[in-house]
């Protein structure tokens, strides 16, 4: 009793490269999983379950999924195929990382740590916020974009689906 649902949830990530043991470290420390797994055509080692085509045999009520991948694209078709099978689909947010209130985060998102997501930003589905970056108020991140770590959106931007702004980039205010 008294038991947190959450805590009984597990993670399968797609991808056990760079990316995805960033994504296991943060949602380790979120706490919302009990237990974190990888799905990788390559990777070896106890944590790594399957081939990521075998997706589907793990899906349940108690398992979100993350696609680790860093080709934009590719990750937003990832999520596609994922929801087409009817898994739930993980937003990872590191504890570190401010979030406004007033933010919308889409699904299979990621804000890292460090980075501040202000005041009536929308955040596409399956965005990368890495550690450090900034997006201030009123910006609208498109499906799929990645600020890479360090980068700074300014206020009232809106920024295409597939984009990726690059570490100590500065975009300038937008006209929104």
């Amino acid at each position: 009793m008294g038991e947190n649902k959450e805590s009984m949830l597990t993670l399968i990530i797609l991808g056990a490269g760079g990316y995805g043991r960033t994504i296991a470290d943060v949602a380790e420390q979120t706490k919302k999983y009990a237990d974190v797994k990888f799905l990788d055509d390559n990777a070896k080692g106890d944590e790594i379950i399957g081939m990521i085509a075998d997706f589907s045999d793990f899906i349940d009520q108690d398992t979100e999924f993350y696609p680790a991948i860093g080709n934009n694209q590719k990750r937003i078709e990832w999520i596609r195929e994922l929801e087409k099978a009817g898994a739930m689909i993980a937003t990872i947010i590191h504890p570190t990382a401010y979030l406004s209130p007033k933010a919308k985060v889409r699904k299979g998102s990621a804000i890292l740590p460090g980075a501040i997501v202000n005041t009536d930003v929308e955040v596409g589905e399956g965005c990368i916020i890495n550690i450090g970056a900034i997006i201030d108020h009123g910006t609208v991140l498109e499906e799929g974009v990645h600020l890479a770590p360090g980068a700074i959106v300014k206020g009232l931007n809106r920024i295409e689906a597939y984009t990726k702004i690059e570490s100590g980039t500065v975009v300038e205010r937008g006209q929104l």
